[in-house]
């Protein structure tokens, strides 16, 4: 056993340092595997390759794979991020005041007023309605 003076400060800086790197490490991990699943312009077997690869030459393979398909992840990423942001806003659209979609309604209900689509009398029917 190690006694309480032979673990220095730089022993507790280098042994921070290899957790960093090992929590890097299985981050990477991760991020590769997570890719390889989702891709979806990869077969089966590229799928399968690739997960050999990296399973068997751990550093290699994840080193190849990002140089290798790195520009994918990026743009894997951006898409997951816009389709994230797309259904967060549809939700924000569902679940938001009602008053919201009648200022668009009455808006659009104008425009067909001005261009004489409808008359007078049922644009203040579809306001009323909007406004409901």
């Amino acid at each position: 056993m190690l006694a309480a003076g032979e673990f220095g400060t730089g022993q507790v800086l280098w042994d921070m340092l290899w957790f960093f790197l090992f929590l890097i490490w299985i981050w990477l991990l991760i991020v590769v595997f997570s890719d390889i699943f989702r891709s979806r312009d990869l077969s089966g077997w590229a799928k399968a390759l690739w997960t050999i690869f990296v399973v068997v030459l751990p550093y290699l393979g994840v080193f190849v794979y990002l140089v290798a398909r790195g520009s994918k992840m990026h743009e894997h990423a951006e898409q997951a991020a816009r389709q994230q942001d797309a259904a967060m806003r549809d939700y924000v659209r569902s679940v938001g005041p009602a008053g919201a979609g009648s200022a668009d309604e009455i808006t659009r209900l104008a425009d067909l007023r001005d261009k004489g689509v409808i008359s007078e009398e049922e644009f203040q029917r579809g306001k009323a309605k909007a406004l409901a």
